[in-house]
């Protein structure tokens, strides 16, 4: 297993992750990432890829077939945009799985 992270999104929300030693990759919501991201992922070469939560609506089916696997872990993240919400509706649901409730709401 790979030590290696990477942060996927566009420039202004990932460019900074390279200053702390992640791997960046931009996206461009005029563009398909699809095939980009099938390769990180694939390419086991990173055990923790972030995503920001604008890059994850266009990749949403790809990161649904890798959510269940144990590496590499998914992260969604908040974009200079601004925070969706989708991140935390992530870890809930992953969370709810492994506790088998939702601890959040009791």
């Amino acid at each position: 297993m790979s030590d290696r992270i990477a942060a996927v999104g566009d420039k202004e929300s990932v460019y900074g992750f390279a200053a702390l030693g992640l791997d960046t990759y931009f996206t461009d919501p005029r563009e398909d990432s699809t095939a980009m991201f099938k390769r990180l992922c694939q390419s086991g070469n990173y055990s923790i890829i972030y995503v920001t939560e604008a890059a994850a609506v266009a990749l949403e089916k790809e990161i649904e077939k890798y959510r269940s696997e144990p590496s590499p872990a998914i992260i969604l993240i908040p974009g200079v945009s601004g925070n969706t919400g989708e991140g935390l509706s992530a870890v809930r649901v992953s969370v709810e799985k492994a506790v088998g409730s939702d601890i959040f709401n009791e």
